[in-house]
């Protein structure tokens, strides 16, 4: 009997997954443990091993296809089974031979062999959806059985709430008593087909979620934005003088990023308003950092986490970020891995942006921009000097955070850099 190969569950509030790539085609051989498909969520995407070594004999979800978890994407035969030429052919054995062929089932399709999967929380008969698509109905007051979903057997998604909550906002419009009838709206022009040499390439799995997220984002914090310059020259030198006696002793690069995590932790201690969350109409006070770190990848951009932040040393700090940020390329992390921040920066000047004014990540309240380091002229002591400077960012929700507050916040991560006193080595 073949192995059945399943969509797996990468989280507890994960339903559904997009398989993006198949890394074996059928008739290829898979060993076991071996990177078998990827696939992308809304936390995550990662490579999915096979469960068995043999040979994968039937692919049943396409590239590209979203199915919810539990769903048999494919089958492997074991090793020296030869894969049936086609769907509902039945091997005869050999106590058989010579006897009158018994008939193949009807072949099954895919679709039908997709098990139920019930959600949980959700009532007998509620319109199907995820947690976080009830939550979002529940703070717009939206009854989500009036939603039509557009998702896989009618599930309501997202989407399908925002696109509902505009719908709402426009409304129909009323009559004027007295006005002559509306003209019959004229048929919408179809849009002229593209001109010119043009590579049409749809979005990834990931790239709709990032788009979808941020635009979210948008809808739902008042986002304000503050830039302060700040004076990194005693850390250039200090990390010039120190940087491959670190990589010597620890193994681990010597970059600017641990400074600036330091001092944003201190600072979310100091201002632990800056690492809430809003519900409703409270204010959730974080007591751990979480700390996100944005990663760029050649096609998106992920943000892992280190849980408990403020508990790591400097070096400790340092290694966290590079295993993340490797993994991440790699797609080795967990949903875990990338849920649950409190407060994220980002690194818009490894490109050699000045700075950034980044969109916030939901549910938290700021996100940090760092530009790049470069030097400038400075007055100091009625003397100009040449100093290396970044410019760092603040984007915050007013909803919560005052400009005051952002602004001393700011000041004592400024404060943090310019009197650097912690040792590396």
């Amino acid at each position: 009997m073949p192995t059945n190969v399943i969509m797996p569950q990468m989280g507890e509030s994960i339903f559904e997954g997009t398989l993006t790539r198949w890394l074996k085609k059928p008739g290829d051989g898979v060993e076991r443990d071996e990177p078998l498909f990827e696939i992308s969520t809304d936390k995550v995407d990662a490579e999915i091993p096979s469960p068995v070594a043999g040979i994968l004999s039937k692919v049943l979800v396409q590239e590209g296809q979203t199915v919810q978890i539990n769903t048999v994407v494919a089958e492997i035969e074991a090793a020296g089974v030869r894969p049936a030429e086609q769907d509902g052919a039945v091997a005869q054995p050999a106590e058989q031979a010579g006897k009158a062929p018994v008939a193949a089932p009807p072949p099954v399709s895919p679709a039908a062999r997709q098990p139920v999967v019930e959600f949980p929380g959700r009532a007998p008969g509620e319109a199907r959806s995820s947690p976080l698509v009830r939550k979002l109905a529940a703070e717009h007051g939206i009854d989500i059985a009036m939603v039509s979903g557009t998702g896989l057997g009618g599930r309501v998604t997202k989407s399908d709430i925002l696109n509902y909550l505009e719908a709402q906002k426009a409304g129909p419009k009323k009559a004027v008593a007295g006005a002559p009838p509306a003209a019959p709206p004229m048929p919408e022009r179809a849009p002229a087909p593209p001109s010119g040499p043009i590579q049409v390439v749809p979005m990834s799995a990931m790239r709709q979620k990032i788009a979808e997220r941020m635009i979210e984002s948008r809808r739902t914090s008042a986002h304000v934005h503050n830039v302060f310059r700040v004076d990194m020259t005693s850390i250039v030198r200090l990390r010039e003088q120190g940087k491959e006696e670190f990589e010597r002793r620890n193994g681990v690069k010597l970059t600017y990023m641990p400074f600036i995590c330091r001092a944003a932790i201190s600072a979310l201690k100091a201002f632990p308003t800056v690492n809430a969350s809003l519900e409703g109409t409270n204010l959730l006070i974080k007591k751990d950092v979480n700390l996100g770190i944005a990663v760029a990848l050649d096609w998106g951009l992920i943000v892992p986490v280190i849980k408990n932040a403020e508990e790591k040393n400097f070096l400790g700090l340092a290694r966290a970020m590079r295993d993340l940020a490797d993994r991440a390329r790699a797609k080795k992390l967990s949903p875990d891995e990338v849920q649950g921040g409190t407060f994220t920066i980002t690194n818009p000047g490894q490109f050699g942006a000045m700075f950034g004014l980044p969109i916030i990540l939901q549910p938290q309240l700021a996100i940090l921009g760092v530009g790049a380091i470069h030097k400038e002229p400075m007055v100091i002591d009625d003397a100009i000097a040449i100093r290396s400077i970044v410019h760092l960012s603040l984007s915050y929700d007013h909803r919560v955070i005052d400009g005051a507050a952002a602004d001393q916040f700011m000041a004592h991560v400024k404060r943090a850099l310019e009197s650097w006193e912690e040792p590396v080595l």
